[in-house]
């Protein structure tokens, strides 16, 4: 039988929601999307100190009395939420002992009594109580037929009643262990062990991403979204080709500019812009004055489109233009924000020359300078090395050449990524029209040049300094490498600058690279375990942002169809008192009580539609409600739909 279930997976404020409780479900069937909608706020138990970020919604006190009833809460749920036929009986149906009839608290202008069903003390519990496990029940019934329920199959019978009609169907779900029992409506685990041990701020926040991550992320999406002021730049067109909202990635050259790019001889400029035709944003590099004569160089471009590699700068496509006033031959590239070259991030100290520039040839007047004194450490020159050479392996094994590995080419995101940019320019650049019939005649003399071009960048790096790779310097140079750094990499660098007599190949400096790219696959997959842990932080934000901004379109609303007084009455009323509750609590002594994990548990238990029961309490303290979340979730979703019907003129 093919069962439907709810997801919330689906990114709509309309259609995404908590799993609600389905007898009919079992936990670990596939299409059960229970474990996709569980939270990932992250509320360390490790710390010793407090967190400055989250503190503030911490109660002050009053705390360590609601420890023996929060852990209690909502373990009726277990007997509709998680079962299997072969976990027991269904468990009675009520609130366990010691637990109470209501969350325990008031809202504004009420008796002011202090929640106690708060789960902030449960955080701080290391081990959990066995006595609060129930052993869940059956969500399906087992049909007792031992002619056709075979026990050696392992599979289960299952029935289901739907409409008045009871179907039958074999359930091949695995079985969970006897005991086993899981949290009925939301997950929010400490952080994983080898994360936590991995990081370096004992103090770093549980509640969020880290700040770092935050902050970087944030630069990001300032430079996607960043805009000109036409007036002030009238010599940026608003369109070109497709493309729109040009803003420029570097100063622009002035008008009467004659000198020309060190790297292409030709004067080029940079812009990010948006196309029109999928609007994702793209860098395209400006060739100004070049008039393409020959298009039979695009069978390089088609080339060079195939090519997607995590540390080239993917080529998008290549045209032609008039829009900025004369002929411009643009490149559009994938566009990194954020990214800047290893020139402007290495090569930019002026003191860095001074070991090459203020001695003269044979004199060490005073130490060499060293690693811990300005040289980058070899970690890092090697984290260069394995992602550059497996860019140059990918070019070359698809048959083209890189001819761009220079350091204001090679773009730097983060702490160490490395992309190579501009790939494919200098093979329109210089197409030769004697090579009509074949293109890729001169590869291989490029690609011998590629593995001296990277010999160069890789020496630039360990001597800290571009003047290291000036002929006069070499003997220097390689003095430096060799009094500060290990022998392979002086090994490596030799090999690449030394003329050979046979063709080399990228491949073989891979045994010089040795068990390091092993250190570097295992320093990626810790990042990724980070940045996995911190995604897991934020990954329940959506959903409960959903959930505030649907409440916040239905509470307080002045007037809906004429009626004024439609946020006031009905199931709208009992969704004002659980405003109330959720956000007005107050202390005994009538201080706001501001708690964030209250909130966050409040908000799952209603979108989980929980049968816990709370009491609501009106302003005036003349009425007290007392509801379930069941039922608070019914009106929620019964006026969220009227509002949307007549939004579309269907009321």
């Amino acid at each position: 039988m093919q069962r439907v279930t709810n997801s919330s997976s689906s990114p709509s404020l309309l259609n995404d929601s908590a799993k609600p409780y389905a007898g009919h479900d079992p936990l670990t069937s596939p299409a059960s999307s229970l474990f996709n909608d569980f939270g990932a706020l992250n509320i360390s138990q490790r710390r010793k100190t407090p967190n400055p970020t989250a503190s503030e919604f911490i109660p002050k006190g009053g705390s360590t009395s609601r420890l023996s009833n929060v852990s209690q809460s909502n373990m009726s749920a277990f007997s509709q939420v998680f079962s299997h036929p072969s976990l027991g009986s269904p468990a009675a149906a009520g609130l366990a002992p010691g637990m109470s009839l209501s969350a325990g608290s008031s809202p504004l202008h009420s008796p002011k009594i202090t929640p106690h069903t708060s789960p902030a003390p449960r955080r701080r519990s290391h081990t959990p109580n066995p006595a609060n496990y129930m052993v869940p029940s059956s969500a399906s019934t087992s049909v007792n037929n031992p002619v056709s329920q075979t026990p050696s199959s392992g599979q289960v019978i299952q029935k289901e009643t739907v409409g008045g009609t009871t179907y039958f169907y074999t359930d091949t779900t695995p079985a969970p262990l006897t005991g086993m029992v899981f949290p009925n409506y939301h997950i929010y685990p400490p952080t994983a062990p080898h994360v936590a041990y991995m990081q370096p701020k004992a103090n770093a926040p549980s509640f969020f991403m880290a700040d770092e991550l935050r902050q970087e992320l944030i630069n990001r999406h300032l430079i996607t979204m960043a805009q000109i002021d036409q007036a002030d730049m009238p010599a940026v067109p608003t369109e070109v080709d497709s493309y729109h909202s040009l803003f420029p990635l570097e100063p622009l050259p002035p008008p009467n500019r004659i000198q020309k790019s060190s790297n292409f001889g030709y004067i080029t400029s940079c812009y990010k812009a948006v196309n029109s035709k999928d609007d994702l944003p793209y860098c395209l590099r400006r060739i100004h004055g070049f008039r393409l004569v020959n298009t039979k160089c695009m069978v390089l471009v088609d080339m060079w489109k195939k090519i997607q590699h995590s540390n080239i700068v993917t080529l998008r496509e290549v045209f032609t233009t008039k829009a900025f006033a004369e002929p411009s031959l643009v490149f559009a590239y994938d566009f990194h924000a954020g990214g800047e070259t290893m020139m402007s991030r290495h090569f930019n100290d002026p003191n860095a020359d001074a070991y090459f520039t203020k001695r003269k040839w044979g004199q060490h007047d005073g130490p060499l300078p060293r690693q811990h004194a300005g040289l980058l450490p070899e970690s890092l020159i090697w984290a260069y090395i394995v992602q550059l050479s497996s860019a140059l392996r990918t070019i070359h094994t698809a048959g083209l050449a890189c001819r761009v590995m220079d350091p204001t080419k090679i773009l730097i995101t983060g702490k160490t990524r490395l992309r190579v940019n501009c790939v494919g320019v200098f093979d329109v650049l210089t197409f030769d029209n004697s090579q009509n019939n074949n293109p890729l005649a001169l590869m291989a003399q490029y690609q011998q040049a590629d593995l001296i071009s990277l010999g160069k960048v890789v020496l630039a790096l360990a001597c800290n300094s571009l003047a290291g790779i000036q002929r006069e310097n070499l003997q220097k140079a390689m003095e430096l490498v060799t009094i500060n750094y290990s022998s392979d990499l002086k090994n490596l660098i030799l090999y690449l600058l030394t003329d050979q007599n046979r063709m080399r190949s990228v491949n073989d400096i891979m045994p010089m690279i040795g068990a390091r790219f092993y250190t570097q696959l295992d320093a990626a997959q810790m990042r990724n375990d980070v940045i996995e842990e911190d995604l897991a932080k934020e990954v329940q934000n959506g959903r409960l942002f959903r959930l505030l901004a649907k409440l916040g379109t239905i509470n307080e609303r002045p007037e809906f169809q004429k009626d004024p007084t439609w946020s006031e009455t009905g199931d709208r009323y009992l969704l004002k008192l659980f405003r109330d509750h959720l956000f007005h609590q107050v202390t005994e002594a009538g201080a706001p009580w501001i708690d964030l994990s209250h909130i966050i548990s409040c908000l799952n238990k209603l979108d989980a539609g929980v049968p816990e029961k709370i009491s609501l309490i009106s302003r005036d303290e003349k009425s007290v409600l007392v509801v379930t979340y069941s039922d608070l979730k019914r009106c929620f979703e019964n006026t969220f739909q009227e509002l949307i019907a007549a939004a579309n003129g269907q009321l």
